[in-house]
């Protein structure tokens, strides 16, 4: 099966000797939804803009739907649909506009653009905008612009860079839905997010980067298979002030005053409950803490961290 994207050996170094990856490879399948996760300053955005041809590489190779960005880059190009992290529209100009402007880059006529344009601005809601200037929209339409503008030349290869930034939980919840339809639909999805559970949500395979190195690089299910540790939250009358001191289990508060609790996985709870049992507050509800992921991703780049620090003491 032809890969959607696939990078070898990627590398770069900017001019002030600050390296940004580290002999990055990856493949992305044709119809995949894919998460590249990392902390701030972990080579996510950089990878992206050498993909989108917006950064120049040092070494490496780069191709998307086996078409090289050193030799083909305008047919690599034509591929592709990139949603950066800040707005880059023209503010002044009127929603639909902005959409069949960006298709005639592309050699689409504006009455197909229009066609194209209705469809996506029905389905991200901003169908009644679209005779708006942009500067009019909230923060949320304006990054539901951008993604029906990528989209406009119809690309088989969508980069979203954390596409919910800022956006509320109702509106981020709709972005999801209509992500996973054109996914469903066809269209490869490469996810950046610091919504770590954006991610699981979403995505069936994800790579960790960390200080250019990529981490992890599996499936998501496989990924979170190597949890070694649950979190659970218990819900308690009254609220707590503070962590309870409960030998052989690692406590914390939550900012309503229910406790989570962690341990190894599979452990069994009935310990706990003999515990507390005594104290002067009861448990009222028992879940799992919903971000497994976070938590992995959390234990992965604090490993690498550690394991640096030791490296640059030797």
């Amino acid at each position: 099966m032809t890969n959607a994207l696939e990078i070898v050996s990627l590398n770069k170094t900017y001019d002030n000797g600050h390296v940004a990856l580290k002999d990055v490879s990856l493949n992305v399948k044709k119809g995949d939804f894919f998460a590249l996760l990392g902390p701030n300053g972990a080579g996510k955005s950089t990878t992206l803009g050498i993909v989108s041809s917006l950064v120049n590489k040092t070494s490496g190779t780069v191709k998307i739907f086996d078409y090289d960005l050193d030799r083909e880059l305008e047919k690599a190009k034509t591929c592709l649909g990139v949603v950066p992290q800040e707005v880059n529209f023209n503010q002044f100009e009127k929603v639909e506009h902005i959409l069949v402007t960006q298709a005639g880059y592309y050699g689409i006529p504006a009455s197909e653009a229009k066609q194209t344009a209705e469809v996506y601005l029905k389905a991200l809601g901003l169908w009644e905008k679209r005779n708006e200037p942009a500067r009019m929209l909230s923060g949320g339409m304006k990054r539901r612009v951008m993604i029906a503008r990528a989209l406009i030349h119809k690309p088989k290869l969508l980069i979203l860079d954390e596409p919910t930034a800022g956006v509320d939980i109702e509106l981020r919840r709709s972005m999801w839905k209509f992500l996973q339809e054109i996914n469903d639909a066809g269209t490869t999805i490469i996810l950046t997010t610091h919504y770590l559970e954006e991610a699981e949500e979403l995505c069936r395979n994800i790579a960790i980067i960390d200080k250019g190195e990529i981490l992890e690089n599996s499936p998501k299910h496989e990924l979170l298979s190597k949890l070694t540790k649950q979190t659970y939250v218990f819900e308690t009358t009254p609220p707590l002030s503070k962590a309870p001191e409960l030998d052989g289990y690692d406590t914390a508060l939550t900012y309503d005053g229910a406790i989570e609790l962690t341990v190894e996985q599979g452990r069994d709870l009935g310990t706990f409950f003999d515990a507390v049992k005594d104290e002067d507050w009861k448990v009222l509800g028992i879940r799992n803490k919903s971000n497994r992921l976070e938590e992995l991703f959390l234990s992965l780049v604090s490993s690498s961290q550690d394991l640096n620090s030791k490296e640059q003491t030797k």
